[in-house]
């Protein structure tokens, strides 16, 4: 709370209407309110305290900034007692009724959090982000040159750069923690305009494929790894999720897609460097796998296996999923040129392998041993 005379209130509310959307709570010094918020503020016992604040609710009821600062501070309190439902109940109505204060948005974020509330999270975080957006987008008072205006502006939006970072933060933990596939995908649809060029658009763009993957839409998984791609022509996520995707297709162009893609990925990556990390390597052997199925489908088993031999030393004991998709293909290339000893080698070696592909690597397994066992 902010304590200044009358005249001075006066001035400081129709500057945070005319200069700023970020909305700061100030109460005018020897007001009501203020005369109020001061006997509450000398009260030491926390029950009365609380009940004081009930009736500072009701008396100010018509005065939208007192009751959005009693129901501020009546989160705190609540927060502060481990109360966390009734801070976030009174943190709600707070917010209402200052919906671009940043000071209320990252207490409601906070309670969120601390409830593991990943939708309210989401919702008081990406407000909180449009709060500081609608900083730069307000329109320029008639009474201002353009350098004292864009001077304000720099000043607003640094004041509040602190909280656009723990906003942004906080948006993109929910989105990488939510396991509904179509809510994820709706969480990164309003976090990308909200926060743009955002430190985590990289990581925001592997989630969305992967988003989309699960929703089985390939439609909009390539037109969002194609656009992806074209802000950033390295993005491995988006590079490995459209050289997978082509490589489902049995058309032609699209296998050829995949083959490009994947290309691309494998020399980006650069897994023999000294200096590739685990992820690299992942995705240098991703790469590797799908160049192996796309060379399979295109009737180039030879130069499938090799691809394919190249991705299951990159992933084994690196990525286990990805390892067993990978000894999958390689067992079917070797059985489809009869060289049944290595299929079944690898497709044992995989069989260990708990997850979806132990189905399907048990089945063509069953058929090797058949066929070797009717060849003896």
């Amino acid at each position: 709370m902010t304590r200044t005379r009358a005249a001075t209130f006066a001035f400081l509310l129709l500057s945070s209407l005319v200069y700023s959307q970020v909305e700061k709570i100030s109460i005018p010094a020897g007001s009501p309110e203020d005369q109020a918020l001061t006997l509450i503020s000398s009260e030491q016992d926390a029950a009365k305290k609380t009940a004081m604040y009930q009736d500072f609710l009701q008396k100010f009821a018509s005065n939208p900034t007192a009751v959005a600062y009693g129901n501020w501070q009546l989160s705190q309190y609540y927060q502060s007692t481990g109360d966390l439902a009734k801070a976030k109940e009174y943190g709600e109505k707070a917010a209402a009724g200052s919906p671009r204060n940043t000071d209320i948005l990252v207490s409601q974020v906070t309670i969120a959090q601390g409830l593991k509330d990943n939708a309210a999270m989401f919702k008081y975080s990406l407000q909180g982000g449009e709060a500081y957006d609608s900083i730069e987008k307000q329109a320029k008072p008639a009474d201002l040159s353009d350098q004292e205006f864009a001077s304000r502006v720099a000043s607003d939006k640094d004041a509040n750069k602190s909280s656009y970072d723990f906003f942004e933060s906080a948006a993109f933990s929910a989105i990488a923690t939510e396991t509904d596939s179509k809510t994820r995908m709706d969480y990164i649809e309003k976090f990308t305009p909200v926060f743009p060029n955002s430190k985590f658009d990289d990581q925001v763009a592997s989630l969305a494929m992967l988003s989309l993957s699960e929703l089985k839409d390939s439609r909009r998984l390539i037109a969002y790894a194609e656009k992806a791609l074209a802000a950033n022509p390295n993005s491995l996520p988006a590079l490995l999720l459209l050289a997978n995707t082509y490589a489902d297709s049995s058309d032609p162009a699209s296998l050829a897609k995949s083959v490009t893609y994947a290309q691309k990925a494998i020399t980006i990556a650069k897994a023999d460097d000294t200096a590739a990390d685990k992820s690299k390597k992942i995705s240098a052997g991703v790469a590797h796998s799908t160049l192996g199925r796309a060379y399979a489908k295109q009737g180039k088993t030879a130069p499938s296996i090799t691809e394919l031999k190249t991705a299951t030393t990159l992933l084994k004991g690196q990525d286990d999923q990805q390892y067993a998709v990978a000894a999958y293909f390689l067992g079917w290339d070797y059985a489809k040129l009869n060289r049944l000893t290595e299929a079944r080698a690898v497709l044992n070696d995989a069989l260990a392998v708990q997850g979806p592909m132990q189905p399907s690597i048990r089945d063509l397994l069953s058929k090797v041993n058949s066929a070797r066992a009717a060849g003896k």
